[in-house]
């Protein structure tokens, strides 16, 4: 039986360009903590589909979690300028909000 990696995989040999699978994969390598792996697809995706918001969210937590506060501020502020352009309020709340709380955070 495939691992759910090797099927996004697979999904994306058929589908290359598809936004969805790799940012359905980075989620995978977060989740069995291959945070490296996980990050390089994360920003090869931002890199390919920048107005892919979901992975500004989910890169800054990543950052977070690596305690690479600074890189998660700069990716959560990218991704408000794209969710903002998008007029996607509600990636844009959730990204406020990830950035307003690491502003806080830094502050004390």
């Amino acid at each position: 039986m495939k691992s759910r990696i090797e099927q996004l995989q697979e999904f994306l040999k058929d589908d290359i360009n598809d936004s969805f699978l790799k940012y359905a994969l980075a989620l995978e390598y977060v989740r069995i903590k291959e945070n490296d792996t996980a990050r390089d697809c994360f920003l090869k995706l931002i890199e390919e589909d920048e107005d892919y918001v979901a992975s500004y969210y989910q890169l800054g937590k990543l950052y977070e979690s690596l305690n690479e506060v600074e890189k998660a501020m700069v990716i959560y502020k990218k991704g408000i300028e794209i969710a903002q352009k998008m007029e996607n309020q509600k990636t844009l709340l959730e990204l406020q909000e990830a950035y307003n709380m690491l502003i806080e955070t830094d502050e004390d």
